[in-house]
């Protein structure tokens, strides 16, 4: 066999691409919008809670006191968070999805929430949350 080389000439001229559109994946996402305000502080407490509660039913933590002492509080304050759990189920909702606080203060104090779920009737509770929202809409919190 012979080890001889050979060069081929061939003509070449690159072609430019026809400009296409721009496949999904070589789009840039537009970042979404973050909302104004933050998550009022009853409203992340509540779900803290319903959260709490799920651990301790499905065995993750062992009780309350386990609970208290990973979360470095009191039991006492575990105690106070777990109470609003005993709100009525439609309070709990309008809970979670107040509206968020764009400044100032939250609209309804904790310590105001926690008179309410104090109440285990829940009819009782209801008119004690209306008449809570209408001190509210004068713009008053306590």
């Amino acid at each position: 066999m012979n080890a001889e080389a050979r060069i081929v000439a061939c003509p070449f001229q690159p072609r430019r691409r026809a400009s296409r559109p721009p496949r999904q994946s070589d789009r840039v996402a537009s970042p979404t919008p973050v909302p104004l305000g933050r998550v009022p502080r009853v409203a992340r407490l509540l779900a803290l809670a319903l959260r709490l509660e799920q651990l301790v039913q499905t065995g993750v933590i062992a009780n309350y006191a386990e609970l208290a002492r990973l979360g470095h509080v009191s039991r006492a304050r575990v105690t106070q968070i777990l109470n609003l759990r005993w709100l009525a189920p439609d309070l709990q909702e309008a809970i979670l999805f107040l509206p968020p606080t764009v400044r100032g203060r939250d609209p309804i104090p904790l310590h105001q929430l926690q008179q309410v779920a104090a109440e285990l009737d829940w009819e009782h509770q209801r008119r004690l949350w209306q008449a809570l929202l209408a001190e509210r809409s004068r713009g008053r919190t306590v």
